[in-house]
């Protein structure tokens, strides 16, 4: 499809440097309110309250993806261009839904992301599509001016069914422009510098084939670097025990807030207008499209700080202790040591909390690289090296680095609870044995069998 180009605008960016746009599309979709809504959301939600860098948006991140999406078609159709149909190369009328879908792949997040869809059973990629393809947005009258088949083909890039797999690649895969930026970014806005990757280098790199995505064979070592910097970054940032603290906090905070609205009325302590309006429908189950739309951190946090005040006392107590940065404390556990828990959770309610509010496991692994394995329930693209004669290699068959990491899960489970557990301080005689009970269980950060000790 012919593309119409205007003046170019440019956004200045502390990670990208230079952001910029051509294409009239892209600069309307980005004036859009449901675009503007990113900005209203942080890329690493609580993870703010370990890092205190990471104030980073949505919208910065998304324009960064934009960027880096840009920057590829770029290099493919100045390099790699069709020339005759089949020819497997870059076809240069796929830029601008490439470039959309780059824009718009986190338009349907919700305030604090993966924690609110945990709670209340939404996802982001079903409402980011619904955005693209609803005619009640204004993402998609932008959308339908470019064709009236334009949005379905944007939102079918998002949920990886679009016929060409070089566009969904450069979108979603193992190393994609989502993935180079948010790693990029993170790793700036945390100031945890071995996050970093050589992006020049690995766009540079890319070579256009008939299933996809492949990176010449010359280049492996940034390629190495990539995917170390994406298992450092996990290990460092992502899975900080801290955030998953908080993580849990918040998710049984919201938890709680959503037992005492759904109350019966022979049920109800307090009055339901304890919600703020604008997010009754969340609480209630029943979202339409332009409810979704005024969900935000800055709402939800507004309303979290009215509940430090509620006269339920549990809804109290996790308000203040998420706003005033009182996390839970946890453990490691193991497949050998889960067993205790019962207990654990036992001796916190003698001690006068509730389980269900004051205690959690979380798990978290994922794997820092992955072959393919197409029966998988979410297949994972793999990476291949492109040899002068066109040649293909996975690459843990080139690396050994990589090989050691594949298919090799990293990350823990741990066990949360309240950091009062830990001392004695205003506990009088009879709670105090509780205490020093539950605290024999605990030996440098991990949970132990006290009889095995």
């Amino acid at each position: 499809m012919g593309v119409l180009t205007m003046k170019e605008k440019v956004f200045r960016d502390p990670v990208l440097n230079l952001i910029r746009v051509y294409d009239p599309v892209i600069l309307d979709l980005i004036g859009t309110s449901e675009f503007q809504r990113l900005r209203r959301i942080k890329q690493l939600g609580v993870t703010s309250y370990v890092f205190h860098g990471a104030e980073h948006s949505r919208f910065a991140h998304s324009l960064g993806v934009y960027e880096i999406a840009r920057r590829f078609a770029d290099h493919l159709g100045e390099n790699y261009r069709t020339k005759m149909p089949g020819d497997s190369l870059w076809d240069p009328n796929e830029r601008l839904v490439l470039l959309c879908a780059a824009l718009l792949h986190d338009v349907g997040h919700g305030p604090y992301s993966h924690t609110f869809e945990h709670i209340f059973g939404s996802n982001h990629e079903e409402y980011t599509q619904a955005l693209i393809t609803s005619p009640e947005t204004e993402i998609n009258q932008v959308l339908r001016r470019v064709g009236p088949d334009f949005p379905e083909d944007v939102a079918a890039v998002i949920a990886k069914t679009y016929p060409n797999p070089q566009v969904v690649q450069l979108i979603s895969s193992q190393i994609d422009a989502d993935r180079m930026d948010y790693l990029l970014r993170d790793a700036y806005n945390t100031g945890a510098t071995y996050g970093e990757f050589d992006l020049s280098r690995i766009s540079q790199l890319m070579r256009p084939y008939v299933n996809g995505i492949a990176f010449e064979e010359k280049g492996m070592y940034a390629i190495e670097d990539y995917v170390i910097s994406r298992y450092q970054m996990y290990v460092q940032v992502y899975f900080h025990p801290v955030s998953r603290a908080f993580e849990v906090l918040l998710q049984h905070l919201l938890m709680r807030a959503k037992q005492l609205f759904n109350q019966t009325s022979a049920e109800t302590r307090i009055a339901k207008d304890f919600v703020f309006p604008a997010l009754r429908p969340l609480f209630s189950g029943q979202v339409s499209l332009k409810d979704y739309l005024k969900f935000d951190d800055v709402t939800l946090l507004a309303n979290i700080n009215q509940w430090r005040d509620s006269e339920d006392q549990v809804l109290a107590d996790l308000a203040q202790r998420f706003l005033d940065r009182k996390p839970f404390k946890s453990i490691e556990i193991t497949a050998g040591t889960r067993h205790l828990l019962p207990h654990l959770r036992q001796l916190i309610e003698q001690a006068g909390y509730d389980p269900r509010y004051y205690t959690a496991e979380n798990d978290s692994f994922d794997l820092p690289y992955d072959d393919y394995k197409p029966h998988a329930d979410k297949p994972r693209t793999q990476i291949e090296l492109m040899a002068p004669d066109g040649t293909l290699t996975e690459l843990s068959k080139k690396s050994a680095l990589v090989d050691t990491l594949t298919g090799r899960t990293f990350g823990d489970a741990r066990f949360f609870f309240p950091k009062e557990m830990l001392t004695q301080d205003s506990v009088d005689d009879v709670m105090a044995p509780i205490y020093r009970e539950f605290q024999q269980y605990i030996h440098n950060g991990k949970l132990v069998d006290p009889s095995n000790r």
